[in-house]
């Protein structure tokens, strides 16, 4: 599959004419849970011919579309991955260490990962997950069956947190990489050592009794972490100036060398 992804992706350089500087893979199959039948979640980051940014109308800065093989390809500009880099976009900020990455050509993303702790903004990075653990426990984890799946929904996003907090860098992509770092709690762990084991084996995970233990631990980490939010300040000041240059010395280098 990688190479039909980068088939893909290749057609659409020709079909778009951009020139794509990443491609990761940002869903399950990175995060080292996916199911059998989980799409492949491709994101890219594209640019375009400099006589392209030289139009004074506004014009369209992404690119959506899911293929029939199950490819679901998402795509940002570069000047818009440059305004949300500044913005410390979580996803963004994942996608700098996927562990599934499809091209990465020039040096961009090279001189983003250089100075990504001057634009990470732990604030705004927990915020996103925990509101994401928040709705996702709230909306799938709260009778008495639920979809066991869901509970990698809810447990990442609130590893990540943990991580964000002790670390203050930005947290990895990989399941099991949070869980081996955030979790001491012996019994915790086994349970989710568990459900990891059956969701790499291709079980689906549908309806069962929802457990316990693991919907306490989860509440009370929701609570801790709405607590700790409250009285979390940061600013940050973001140097402009660095990404305007990089966005330059991307056009420079692809003139260069085309």
């Amino acid at each position: 599959m990688r190479q039909e992804i980068i088939v893909e992706l290749n057609k659409l350089e020709i079909q778009l004419d951009i020139i794509i500087l990443y491609a990761v893979e940002s869903g399950s199959r990175a995060w080292g849970f996916a199911s059998t039948n989980s799409d492949w979640d491709v994101r890219f980051i594209y640019v375009h011919k400099r006589k392209w940014y030289l139009s004074i109308d506004e014009q369209k800065d992404s690119y959506n579309k899911i293929l029939p093989n199950e490819i679901d390809l998402s795509g940002w500009e570069l000047k818009k991955t440059l305004k949300l880099f500044r913005k410390s976009n979580p996803p963004f900020m994942e996608w700098l260490d996927s562990p599934i990455i499809y091209k990465e050509n020039y040096s961009t993303i090279k001189k983003l990962r250089e100075v990504r702790f001057e634009f990470f903004n732990p604030k705004g990075c927990m915020y996103h997950y925990l509101s994401m653990a928040v709705s996702n426990f709230r909306e799938y984890l709260q009778g008495d069956l639920v979809r066991i799946k869901k509970y990698f929904y809810v447990l990442r996003p609130i590893l990540a947190c943990s991580w964000i907090k002790r670390t203050n860098t930005m947290a990895p992509m990989e399941f099991e990489v949070l869980l081996n770092n955030e979790i001491q709690d012996a019994s915790i762990f086994q349970q989710i050592e568990t459900l990891l084991d059956r969701k790499k084996a291709g079980e689906e995970l549908d309806l069962e009794p929802r457990i316990e233990i693991l919907n306490d631990f989860l509440k009370q980490k929701i609570e801790y972490f709405q607590t700790f939010m409250k009285d979390f300040d940061i600013r940050i000041q973001p140097d402009t100036e660095k990404l305007n240059q990089i966005f330059i010395d991307t056009l420079d280098e692809i003139e260069n060398n085309s």
